[in-house]
């Protein structure tokens, strides 16, 4: 993502809105071109070295901010390693050690007995088996402009690919027709349209509220919603995006999505977990969000931001199942190897809560039939633990198993009847707990759950 320095935008009285640009547009296609260029002649070389040539076609360009955001976008998809054949800290301890056993060392011998810096370096090379281009460039490899570019994209720098990237590109990017990028990932097009979904991502760092307004795709966007932590309330809607008494009547679902500046205090980390939601909405034909940003923390005055479907943002995020956090990823690796005819899967179905509705995190199975409903709460503020714990006493269903952190401030007296199906964890949940609630609590799979 972008920086917040690097970010784009026209505020008015009422709305804040990125300064996109026209992908189409000749001057930005060159300037993505140039850029591409750039770092694939940088394959292996230098960080200084790179970020020093991005400088100089910064400087060359009056459009500093897009030419720096494009790079920045670039750069997050690079790794740059320290490339030394021994370990920095080694070679400069042989040398200061070296050093201090020959002192003085000088620049030009006066005395028989004088030593030059050169000798210094012969000799721990020697000592190190290393040439002495190696074991000068080695003594300080490890700082961050000198460490090496080696991968951008899929792409490897032919000196450091491994028989692991067999598979991947190494040609140098040459010329400055779009056909000619076509073999790597990084393209033309892909740059342009990241830019600007990075533009309107850089606005949600202020964000206080985010509604999200759905008609398809829903398991897939609400999977983001939970994997990045944002708290929420989700409401049916019709066709025209207003609110319905239930599920049965719904052709979408609206959330709310309370951002960082919602709580005590403002939380950039917070915020940025709410940019990060942002490309999972573009993996919807259908969509729409209203944010409400903070423009000034000392008057509490906000604007508007808006976007929709109509924009032409392309998302990068996959459309295919994922877990929403370390625990259900670490509960689902234990599953597989647990001793259990019970399955855990991906509940994907809607729980109709009348003005609500919520979505679990899994279902559990038996093959012959035996099936409860499973949600992990994890960390949330009192508001919207208090929400939460309404919701699912609101549910009355008998095969909801609740899995609850200890480090929450709740007790069993805050599930009421519900008390016997939750399960109290402290950093991981063991399977067998879970499957002996199941056992307990499950209903036949074929009966039908207040789901759409």
């Amino acid at each position: 993502m972008l920086t917040a320095n690097l970010a784009r935008s026209r505020t008015t009285d009422e709305m804040t809105t990125p300064l996109f640009i026209d992908p189409d547009e000749e001057r930005y296609r060159k300037t993505a071109r140039e850029l591409i260029h750039l770092f694939g002649d940088h394959l292996g070389e230098r960080k200084g070295d790179l970020e020093d040539a991005i400088d100089e076609l910064t400087v060359a360009d009056t459009d500093y901010k897009i030419v720096q955001g494009l790079a920045k976008l670039l750069k997050d998809e690079c790794e740059f390693e320290v490339v030394a054949s021994v370990e920095p800290r080694e070679i400069r301890r042989r040398l200061f050690e070296k050093a201090n056993d020959w002192y003085p060392i000088v620049r030009q011998p006066t005395l028989g007995e004088d030593t030059q810096k050169l000798e210094v370096y012969s000799a721990v090379a020697d000592d190190l088996g290393l040439s002495l281009e190696e074991c000068y460039r080695g003594m300080y490899a490890d700082l961050e402009d000198n460490k090496r570019l080696v991968r951008i994209g899929t792409r490897t720098a032919d000196q450091y690919a491994s028989d692991d990237d067999a598979s991947t590109s190494t040609t140098n990017l040459t010329g400055s027709s779009d056909a000619e990028y076509e073999h790597t990932d990084l393209t033309v097009d892909w740059l342009l349209t990241r830019y600007n979904l990075a533009l309107a991502q850089a606005v949600l760092y202020d964000a206080t509220e985010m509604r999200i307004r759905v008609w398809d795709h829903f398991g897939t966007v609400f999977s983001y919603v939970k994997l990045f932590g944002l708290m929420h309330r989700i409401y049916p809607i019709d066709a025209d995006g207003e609110r319905v008494p239930s599920t049965d009547q719904a052709a979408g679902y609206e959330a709310v999505l309370d951002g960082p500046a919602s709580l005590f205090s403002q939380s950039q980390k917070y915020g940025i977990r709410m940019a990060n939601f942002l490309p999972a909405l573009p993996l919807c034909d259908r969509w729409e969000m209203t944010a409400t940003i903070l423009v000034d923390e000392t008057s509490g005055e906000t604007r508007q931001f808006m976007l929709d479907h109509t924009e032409g943002l392309d998302s990068h995020y996959s459309a295919g199942n994922r877990f929403d956090s370390d625990v259900e990823r670490t509960l689902a690796n234990k599953w597989e190897r647990a001793n259990t005819e019970w399955e855990l899967v991906r509940e994907d179905d809607v729980l109709d809560l009348g003005a609500e509705v919520m979505i679990p995190d899994f279902a559990i199975e038996h093959p012959d039939g035996p099936r409860a409903i499973f949600e992990i709460v994890g960390f949330w503020t009192p508001e919207y633990l208090n929400e939460k714990l309404a919701k699912i006493r609101g549910a009355d269903l008998d095969h909801l198993l609740v899995a609850v952190s200890e480090r929450l401030e709740c007790s069993a007296d805050d599930f009421e009847e519900a008390s016997d199906r939750v399960l109290w964890f402290k950093s991981g949940i063991h399977v067998y707990d879970v499957v002996e609630l199941a056992e307990a609590h499950a209903i036949d799979g074929r009966a039908p759950d207040h789901q759409h």
